[in-house]
């Protein structure tokens, strides 16, 4: 049995896994799916002072106080962050990071270096006189809502996002760990609609491909269960 710990991304909350969970644990796996501080259940504890070291707080206490070990740590689109600052923290408690159509930091980073038109959201907030960044518009066919172009998903969808606040994209991450560095890591890209801000991959690390939007976690929850499955 392996144990997968499943990070939602920015605007979403632990339902994004809600089709994927119960394929991984069909196949005898332990599977955490949280929401982070700010967004599902935890919806009221969202304010201007949480950032990305809030996340990954959250993260952390979870491994520690669950005595989580041998972790398969997914992170999907923004949670890349999040993933990468815990493996600084917690190296030994991971057997592996998993980069679901995510952002990878360099030492030093934030949201905005990696996809600059980050600073578009906050710009806008800023003219608003709010800390709160709204969840991204739906688009015509075929981005849809976050990759999801299917009605009925994306009324789904639209229940379980919430607002993000600016300090979680302006917040930088800290790298330099040998022990994180050395854990192995494995990219997932969904390939209709290639993001803004990914980066080439190093020849080291396997990169997966899914034909499908941003959110595979809803629109192919089969297939990316079987691309995890392959990590236990």
């Amino acid at each position: 049995m392996s144990t997968y710990l499943l990070v939602h991304g920015a605007w979403h909350s632990g339902q994004s896994w809600d089709r994927v969970v119960p394929l991984l644990v069909a196949a005898g796996h332990r599977v955490l799916a949280p929401s982070l501080t700010g967004h599902g259940d935890r919806a009221d504890l969202l304010g201007p002072e949480v950032g990305l070291d809030t996340y990954v707080d959250d993260i952390v206490r979870l491994l520690v106080e669950e005595d989580l070990t041998e972790v398969v740590l997914v992170g999907h689109s923004y949670a890349g962050m999040v993933i990468s600052s815990v493996a600084e923290q917690v190296p030994d408690r991971l057997a592996h990071l998993v980069h679901l159509d995510a952002m990878v930091p360099d030492d030093g980073e934030n949201a905005i270096d990696v996809i600059p038109m980050t600073q578009l959201l906050i710009d806008q907030a800023a003219r608003s006189g709010t800390w709160r960044i709204p969840p991204l518009p739906e688009l015509p066919p075929p981005a849809g809502l976050f990759g999801v172009t299917d009605p009925a998903d994306i009324a789904w969808l639209r229940t379980t996002l919430s607002d993000e606040p600016v300090r979680c994209f302006q917040q930088r991450v800290r790298l330099g760990n040998p022990a994180a560095a050395a854990i192995a890591r494995t990219h997932i890209h969904c390939v209709a609609g290639a993001p803004a801000g990914r980066r080439p991959v190093p020849a080291t690390q396997p990169v997966w491909e899914l034909p499908t939007g941003h959110d595979c976690m809803v629109t192919m929850p089969v297939e990316l269960s079987e691309l995890l499955l392959k990590l236990a």
